[in-house]
């Protein structure tokens, strides 16, 4: 617990957040690793710097494979308790950080999500994904990101082959290629971003790739190898169409196609570090949920610790 509270009060501090808002994100993690510690199985804890148009912030997430519960608004109130301790962490949690969630089903674990911003703010979150390395190694070659431009949100999820630092180097290179391009030519449509990444990656080992773009309830999608790319919505999923290949090395025709947004669903993106066998209805009301929500519980109920595992989730 020592070690979670120091790692965010050194962010924030780099952050310059005022001495008494590194006390509270202090006290927040602090309660949240208290909770794994007693509660969960297989828990874990991530505090990470995040931002918002300009805006540097902290955001807090814990994920752990059960036993789960029921009441989640009863477990965020003070008092609440399972194990005859006070039960004020949750609560306290709630109160400090500009934005946080709790979900849980029984017998799929829970996911915890906060943000803290240097003053209080509460900007529209469309978008957030995680990444975790394979078990051993500090470097994930998964990676991903989000850029809007005007109207139009575009996401990339790129898993590097194999593991390690040169597969982070792998999709480092292809965040980049589809960023820069997105950025000199708002226009740019999702297979033409694949395709340069594509011609970007060839010094690389490789990889797979998912380009997304939202505008309004349109979602248009091309993918390179096995990105799973799912719409989210109503206890249901529906997959996204890719073609196989290996990009920098090995593609076919790059296909772009064209999915209508059904109100309150969410488009996820993950890697094969999770397995697409997770079912929509075992999680009821999850699409509606803040994206870094989403994202936290489908790596908590889908992800390997055999494998880097990335999820992006966007919202229209």
């Amino acid at each position: 617990m020592s070690a979670c509270r120091g790692a965010a009060v050194t962010l924030a501090g780099r952050l310059r957040f005022p001495e008494t808002r590194v006390d509270e994100i202090a006290l927040a993690v602090t309660e949240a690793a208290s909770n794994l510690h007693k509660h969960a199985h297989q828990g874990s804890l991530l505090v990470r710097i995040s931002r918002d148009d300009g805006v540097a912030g902290i955001e807090l997430v814990t994920i752990d494979t059960g036993p789960g519960f029921r009441d989640t608004s009863g477990a965020m109130r003070d008092g609440h308790s399972t194990s005859g301790t006070l039960g004020i962490g949750l609560g306290a949690i709630r109160r400090l950080a500009d934005f946080c969630d709790l979900y849980s089903v029984p017998g799929h674990g829970t996911a915890l999500a906060a943000r803290f911003w240097p003053e209080r703010h509460h900007p529209a979150i469309t978008c957030a994904g995680l990444i975790r390395p394979i078990t051993g190694e500090v470097d994930c070659g998964d990676n991903f990101a989000a850029v809007r431009m005007g109207a139009t949100l575009t996401g990339v999820l790129c898993d590097g082959l194999g593991h390690g630092p040169l597969a982070a180097s792998a999709s480092a290179e292809a965040i980049a290629a589809v960023l820069e391009t997105v950025q000199q030519d708002s226009g740019s449509e999702p297979a033409a971003l694949v395709e340069r990444a594509h011609r970007r990656m060839g010094h690389t080992r490789g990889g797979a790739i998912g380009v997304v773009q939202i505008a309004g309830q349109l979602a248009r999608f091309a993918g390179l190898g096995n990105i799973t790319a799912t719409l989210l919505g109503d206890g249901a999923r529906k997959n996204m169409l890719s073609v196989p290949g290996i990009v920098g090395h090995q593609a076919r025709t790059i296909r772009q196609y064209e999915y209508e947004i059904a109100p309150g669903a969410a488009v996820v993106l993950h890697s094969d570090g999770l397995s697409a066998r997770w079912e929509a209805a075992a999680f009821p009301g999850l699409a509606v949920r803040d994206p870094l929500v989403i994202a936290a519980v489908l790596l908590a109920e889908a992800g390997t610790h055999r494998d880097d595992a990335g999820v992006l989730v966007l919202k229209p």
